[in-house]
């Protein structure tokens, strides 16, 4: 999971996850051959979810961050419950996947998840991508978490997982060619290489998760880091035999 900039307003102050950069990815040139159903789910799933968190009030939006995030010091010291918890913390480490904290914390996610995840689910197969993404975001989480143990600020979002995707593709697809939305003083496109993009990205998290408290509300940029990780070391493992990396 990650921290992230989304409304902290709603969020009680939350620690989120969200691949944010300053920088927008909206497209690459690298079709896949196949349908991405559960790319697609995860997309729909995570939106769904958060018109669910809309749908309360402000109270209840705040409610439903601290019930089904996660929050580290709850899962550290009573992971399979607690009378004051609704579902045992050890299963927030899946459902704050699918928690957001505001719209522009959703829309970041999902154009990653959107750009990235459709090639890594035709490079795994639809089943091994299920397991694939959830364990980037166990690692992403728990990254997290064990850098602030102690921490009572609920992590949600969905950047943890797509993280692991991004570090997937770093080493699927290094040579594919991303297209950039540049959000400055005006705002124009350009294309780079997905080598250069991904490792600019990956270098601001590891370097912002030095320079950041990770006990305090915000990107959770270690989370980010520790996703990333995980997706180039569990690629190996998860892509169909066949695929090549470095492609």
């Amino acid at each position: 999971m990650v921290t992230t900039r989304a409304a902290a307003r709603n969020a009680g102050g939350d620690s989120q996850h969200n691949p944010g950069f300053a920088v927008i990815p909206i497209a690459d040139n690298n079709p896949s051959h196949r349908t991405p159903f559960v790319t697609w789910t995860f997309l729909v799933s995570c939106v769904l979810v958060f018109l669910w968190q809309l749908s309360l009030p402000e109270e209840g939006f705040r409610a439903a961050v601290f019930h089904f995030g996660l929050v580290p010091k709850a899962l550290f010291q009573a992971p399979l419950g607690h009378p004051d918890l609704l579902i045992a913390p050890v299963l927030s480490l899946f459902t704050s996947m699918f928690l957001h904290g505001g719209l522009l914390h959703l829309v970041g996610n999902m154009l990653f998840l959107y750009v990235f995840a459709n090639n890594i689910e035709d490079s795994m197969g639809h089943g091994r991508f299920i397991i694939f993404y959830f364990l980037c975001g166990l690692a992403a989480a728990l990254t997290q978490a064990l850098m602030a143990p102690g921490s009572t600020i609920p992590m949600v979002g969905a950047s943890g997982a797509i993280s692991g995707v991004l570090g997937a593709y770093l080493l699927l697809h290094p040579f594919a060619w991303i297209k950039l939305l540049m959000p400055y003083l005006v705002i124009f496109f350009i294309w780079v290489p997905a080598w250069l993009m991904l490792g600019a990205w990956f270098a601001f998290q590891l370097l912002q998760s030095m320079l950041s408290p990770p006990d305090q509300a915000g990107v959770a940029f270690g989370a980010h880091a520790g996703g990333f990780v995980a997706g180039m070391v569990l690629v190996v493992f998860f892509k169909r035999p066949g695929v090549k990396l470095f492609r």
